[in-house]
């Protein structure tokens, strides 16, 4: 059963990079994604050993941070895949694993909205001009900046505090 505790857990990372990959080459992040890893999480709670509060307390850190998200994207500071996203992986990591989180998100969001602004300070030009349209997208003048990748950076690194990672390797 240990193993396929493991396999289930191992859901949460894969599909926070493929939406990391997703937004950072097309700017969007398919709802498909967030939606995976909402179904998912139900199976890998039932295996997981978790504790009925702990799951609770889940439930609700991914409800408040729908309800942040929300709150982010009507204020313009991100994409509505970005706040689903966002939910999605503090569902997953409940309580208090969140803080974290959130943190390290900020923390990488910033340090992404730094590395962009290098990028598209002209001096890439040159560099640019010959690579992949997604990268040049990327390099562009007032492009956006895809924070799922921020949000991926801050979900891989609470992981292993996560509350399901926790009730597996207990």
């Amino acid at each position: 059963m240990h193993t396929l505790q493991f396999a289930l857990l191992l859901i949460f990372p894969a599909l926070v990079v493929v939406a990391a990959l997703k937004d950072v080459t097309s700017y969007t992040i398919p709802n498909w994604i967030s939606l995976a890893l909402i179904a998912a999480f139900a199976p890998v709670a039932l295996v997981s050993g978790a504790s009925l509060a702990t799951l609770g307390l889940c439930l609700a850190s991914g409800f408040v941070a729908l309800l942040v998200g929300m709150g982010m994207f009507a204020a313009g500071w991100i994409g509505g895949g970005d706040a689903k996203l966002f939910a999605a992986s503090v569902l997953w990591l409940g309580w208090p694993a969140a803080l974290p989180f959130m943190l390290v998100t900020g923390m990488a969001g910033g340090a992404l909205t730094l590395g962009l602004l290098s990028l598209r300070s002209g001096w890439f030009e040159p560099v640019l001009a010959g690579s992949p349209a997604w990268l040049r997208k990327l390099g562009a003048q007032g492009g956006d900046i895809p924070y799922g990748v921020a949000i991926a950076v801050g979900a891989l690194a609470a992981f292993p505090q996560g509350a399901l990672t926790l009730a597996i390797g207990a």
